[in-house]
């Protein structure tokens, strides 16, 4: 990341970029941007906003905040925000490269760039979106992988998908894998009974952290847990922490028939100081969602020595590796086998700890934000 681009302008879509609020695109977009700006000093950097925006995330004197209101809250207001304000101002203002970090691009305007689309899961399970929101994502995505002059995705799974997909070339399709914040870390001894006091009353737990809705697979993992409860007779929770998001009653109704429901502990959305606590008191992380373009989680987990139950499918074991045990998605059956091997085979966990501390040093935000600029420079090299 060394290397200078002078006197360029590049305008990004960072109306993600809501500190406290950050999910995994967020969390990508803060820890790309404040490296990448940081980096080249000489690079003249707007970030378009759709709110009030925090000056936590203005990095550097090299970037201009500029608020386009309105908040792009609805897929209508998406439409109007990207096809109307951005493209305007696009216009406007004449920079170098436009880069979006969530794939959304100003379909109409002709300037350079580099769109980041981290995974097409709606195009796989579109019913776990409102109707709305799917239509939207399935008619425009396959346009903006089509306009963008670069796209960046987070695993090799999630280039394949869209090569194939939409039908973009090969050479045009990047791989950044994504990384795990730095402050992720294992805890003592000492540290990880009072947390477990804290959050189970000094139960051992397995974990779960994202967003609860469908594709995050949730109502199979309770399913697993009451059959993993029913064999084993030791006090285990299940921590679910996440926010709970739409068509979630699939859930609530088996988490309503569940004979142990009050072993299953909602903490609801956590700090990432508290989630660092809560991953590393744990006695496991069970992820297993239907899709994930990349599964951030996993790599929390492994850098605080924390073995992953994770789903065998989509890019989940190109990233875990060897570290992991595997299930798969649709059976509750093969998730409880996973919980239940990780109690009763000795040296088991702590093999896969060691596994996930190897693993583990394959992704860091650095590599990312190099990668993403070498994206970026491509372009502008392009277009110079």
């Amino acid at each position: 990341m060394n290397q200078e681009i002078k006197k360029q302008t590049i305008v990004v879509n960072t109306r993600l970029l809501m500190p406290g609020k950050l999910d995994g695109i967020g969390w990508f977009t803060y820890e790309t941007l404040q490296r990448i700006t940081r980096a080249h000093p000489g690079v003249h950097f707007i970030f378009l906003f759709d709110r009030k925006y925090s000056n936590e995330v203005i990095f550097g004197d090299n970037i201009t905040p500029v608020v386009l209101r309105p908040a792009t809250r609805h897929p209508l207001l998406w439409y109007f925000w990207f096809e109307c304000r951005v493209r305007y101002y696009l216009r406007r203002t004449r920079p170098d490269l436009y880069l979006t970090t969530d794939g959304y691009l100003s379909l109409h305007a002709r300037t350079p760039s580099v769109a980041v689309i981290h995974d097409i899961n709606f195009e796989h399970r579109p019913g776990d979106l409102p109707f709305v929101t799917r239509k939207y994502y399935r008619y425009f995505f396959p346009r903006f992988a089509r306009a963008a002059s670069r796209i960046v995705t987070v695993s090799e799974y999630s280039r394949r998908d869209i090569i194939n997909q939409y039908d973009v070339p090969e050479e045009k399709v990047d791989l950044a894998y994504n990384g795990a914040n730095d402050h992720y870390h294992p805890l003592s001894e000492e540290k990880a009974v009072e947390v477990r006091n804290q959050v189970t009353g000094g139960s051992p737990y397995f974990v779960f952290v994202g967003s609860l809705h469908p594709r995050k697979n949730i109502t199979n993992l309770l399913r697993a847990f009451q059959l993993f409860k029913d064999e084993n007779k030791g006090n285990y929770k299940l921590v679910l922490v996440g926010e709970k998001f739409f068509l979630t009653r699939s859930m609530e109704e088996q988490l309503e028939k569940m004979r142990n429901k009050k072993d299953v502990i909602f903490t609801g959305r956590l700090t990432p100081g508290q989630l660092n606590d809560v991953l590393g008191a744990a006695f496991a992380m069970t992820f297993v969602p239907y899709f994930e373009g990349f599964g951030i989680p996993i790599v929390e987990a492994m850098k605080c020595d924390i073995p992953v139950i994770a789903s065998r499918v989509t890019s989940l074991p190109e990233i875990a590796g060897d570290s992991a045990i595997y299930a798969l998605p649709d059976s509750p059956a093969s998730i409880r086998d996973g919980m239940i091997r990780l109690v009763r085979e000795k040296g088991l966990r702590q093999q896969l700890i060691e596994k996930g501390r190897l693993r583990r040093e394959q992704f860091s935000w650095d590599h990312t934000a190099e990668k993403l600029w070498d994206s970026v420079r491509t372009v502008l090299d392009a277009h110079a």
